[in-house]
């Protein structure tokens, strides 16, 4: 990924602040289910990674989730693209509905769980 100037680093990091102060149903939902460790190991929410805002990432393992909402489905080529530029980076992106969250967040979370226990690339 290519690297961000100082100015958009800082752009950047406001606007995660920014996020993380108003999260999403699907997002907070989730986030008490993967806060402290939970499945083993930690995740942020709303980080920036390379020029990306993500939802949430576990560093330690290189996996971001992805919580996908209305707003997605508009915009399923960019989303691709940008997926291929964090994969180029070392990560992997699991996209989860945030219908799903709001409707089984068991499920979501065990599909978070089998990501974890995934052998990266």
């Amino acid at each position: 990924m290519a690297p961000v100037t100082p100015h958009t680093a800082q752009i950047l990091a406001e606007r995660a602040s920014q996020m993380r102060a108003v999260a999403t149903r699907s997002e907070a939902l989730l986030w008490v289910r993967l806060r402290a460790k939970q499945l083993g190991v930690a995740f942020q929410r709303q980080i920036v990674v390379g020029r990306y805002i993500v939802d949430f990432v576990a560093p330690s393992v290189r996996l971001i989730v992805e919580v996908d909402g209305a707003y997605h489905a508009r915009r399923s080529r960019a989303d691709a693209r940008r997926d291929r530029k964090l994969c180029r980076a070392g990560y992997r992106v699991l996209r989860i509905a945030a219908g799903l969250v709001e409707r089984d967040i068991e499920h979501a979370v065990q599909l978070i769980g089998a990501a974890l226990r995934e052998k990266p690339p």
